[in-house]
């Protein structure tokens, strides 16, 4: 069986986490992480590329990581993992996991209490011997109890990018039989959740068991849960489950909106039927036994008196309401999409020039791009210092006078600091552009304290976007504590911008959040935070947020043309 991407970056990014709980030179750690980065991003599989291509002209791949990847692809084993794993409990990757445990706090637990393993952290949490470790605190052991408890109740979810790679390798595996006449993805990943628990597919076809058959042999299957004519559920070599269900024709619409969901929304939908004498369920919908509708999602609504609800409105927060009253948004797409406001070059931590990144985004069809370089609070990352921000502000207009398909946009990335003033003098920041304005430190202020340093950087006449605002990572690290409903309101008063960063770490804001934007009306920009140009492509999944938090074109800054653009940066 071919190893995929996803297992490859998985593999080095458990040499890293162990390499850094090891005490290792955190370049060695930084080596792998970026090869975590660079194989993770890809279009193709690496393991197709081997043969024809050589890995070190790969972005951060050199010829030792380049040797470990063809060990990868041709035994399935990394004999580096192996070595550490024999000095370092591999039960260490299962502690990794925990939101808000990254390998700095997995070392302290480590060293000081020689946790080696969940169980032994669990322990050491409820007798209160985590809270007065250095980096900890009573609230912190608190949260580590919530999340084992969460995972015990098998709540781990993973990021929908990842679910999206194994749900276009079945969808293009089952297309590929010539009996299958429907398939659709469905669940949460059709309403394009930021994470999933599981897959479920659906599909109509003449020869159900042998498409059955199909499915259990595809070649990512490690184990077989359950296999029957309408339904069978498998176990992935990564672990995820997915499902796959045999929908009759006639039945299709209404099968595909039942497994879509969300649970409170189907509810909801069924109570409607209810109060108008009808029957809703994954067969169809049914006035007293005769089936009414059901091959057709739109016939579903329709026979409601309902207009088609887009699969990300789902959730139950207003979007039957809406319907009946005809006030569903027309949902922001990827062709609305005219620039990307937020990357970074290789003068920080980015890996390609201005003029890649210029490049890349008109190939793209894109109008503008935003070049956020990091400024000099952030030193892991090379920010600039003023000269070096001159610097860059000459270089970008010398290729906005050499490039006529795109305009670049000079800006930064700015640190907010801890009293709420922004990384550069005033005298700098008003040669840019636009700015954006982020946390990359003190995440751990209290609310309100976090919420007004934050609040005293807008008050700055040169802030225009809010970067990333609730800093969290999923799946990494938690929000720091912050009034983002406050946040928003700040911003309409100020005329300020919210940030939706589409990076799949990020995707932040959130969805909720988003909606109180647009209800504050505030202007969101959804920006990928590249740092390479493959993450260019991160946009969709800004896209998909943005659509969940009921966003139409225009709550979207980055909808407009470049002179709109001017007036919006000018506050």
């Amino acid at each position: 069986m071919p190893i995929r991407n996803a297992e490859i970056a998985e593999f080095f990014k458990k040499v890293a986490d162990l390499l850094e709980i090891d005490g290792a030179n955190p370049f060695r750690v930084r080596a792998y992480r970026t090869a975590v980065r660079t194989i993770s991003s890809l279009g193709h599989e690496i393991s197709e590329l081997i043969a024809h291509k050589d890995l070190t002209n790969l972005p951060g791949i050199g010829k030792e990581l380049a040797t470990k990847i063809k060990e990868i692809v041709a035994t399935g084993r990394l004999s580096k993992l192996e070595e550490l794993e024999k000095r370092i409990p591999p039960e260490l990757h299962q502690v990794l996991k925990l939101p808000g445990l990254g390998p700095k706090k997995v070392k302290v637990l480590y060293d000081q209490l020689n946790i080696r393993s969940l169980p032994e952290l669990e322990k050491a949490a409820r007798r209160e011997k985590i809270r007065s470790l250095a980096g900890f605190g009573k609230k912190s052991e608190e949260r580590i109890l919530e999340e084992i408890e969460q995972r015990g109740q098998g709540k781990e979810r993973i990021q929908w990018i990842v679910g999206e790679k194994v749900a276009a390798s079945f969808i293009e595996y089952l297309t590929a039989q010539p009996s299958v006449k429907q398939i659709d993805m469905a669940g949460s990943f059709r309403r394009r959740q930021e994470t999933i628990g599981d897959l479920d597919i659906l599909v109509s076809c003449d020869t159900p068991a042998q498409i059955m058959a199909l499915f259990i042999r595809h070649e990512d299957v490690q184990r077989v849960i359950a296999q029957g004519n309408t339904k069978s559920s498998v176990i992935l070599r990564g672990g995820m489950q997915v499902d796959l269900r045999v929908i009759d024709s006639q039945s299709y619409g209404a099968a595909l909106h039942y497994f879509t969901g969300s649970q409170l929304h189907n509810i909801t939908l069924r109570r409607l039927a209810r109060q108008m004498g009808l029957k809703i369920n994954e067969y169809g919908v049914f006035k007293e036994e005769q089936r009414i509708a059901g091959q057709t999602e739109a016939d579903v609504f329709a026979a409601l008196k309902l207009p088609f609800i887009e699969p990300e409105l789902r959730e139950d927060r207003g979007e039957i309401q809406a319907a009946r009253q005809g006030r569903l948004p027309e949902l922001v797409t990827q062709d609305d999409i005219r620039g990307d406001l937020h990357c970074h070059t290789d003068e920080t931590d980015g890996h390609h020039s201005v003029e890649e990144f210029a490049r890349a985004a008109a190939q793209m069809g894109y109008e503008y791009i935003g070049i956020t370089n990091h400024s000099q609070h952030l030193r892991i990352a090379r920010g600039l210092d003023p000269e070096g921000v001159k610097n860059l502000i000459k270089k970008i207009e010398r290729l906005n006078q050499k490039l006529d398909d795109i305009v670049i946009f000079k800006s930064m990335e700015v640190d907010i600091l801890k009293d709420g003033t922004l990384d550069l003098p005033d005298s700098i920041l008003k040669e840019l552009d636009f700015t954006i304005c982020s946390v990359h430190s003190d995440f751990r202020l209290p609310r309100q304290t976090q919420t007004e340093r934050l609040i005293r950087a807008m008050d700055n006449p040169y802030f225009t976007i809010l970067g990333h605002p609730s800093g969290r990572l999923i799946n990494q690290r938690a929000a720091y504590a912050v009034d983002l409903q406050r946040l928003i309101a700040a911003a309409a008063e100020r005329g300020c911008i919210m940030e939706l960063n589409a990076n799949p770490d990020r995707l932040d804001l959130d969805d909720v959040h988003c909606k109180i934007a647009k209800e504050f009306g505030v202007q969101v920009a959804i920006s990928t935070d590249a740092h390479w140009l493959g993450h260019l492509s991160y946009m969709r999944l800004g896209v998909n947020q943005a659509r969940r938090g009921w966003l139409e074109a225009k709550d979207v800054l980055n909808t407009r043309g470049v002179e709109e653009l001017r007036k919006y940066f000018r506050r």
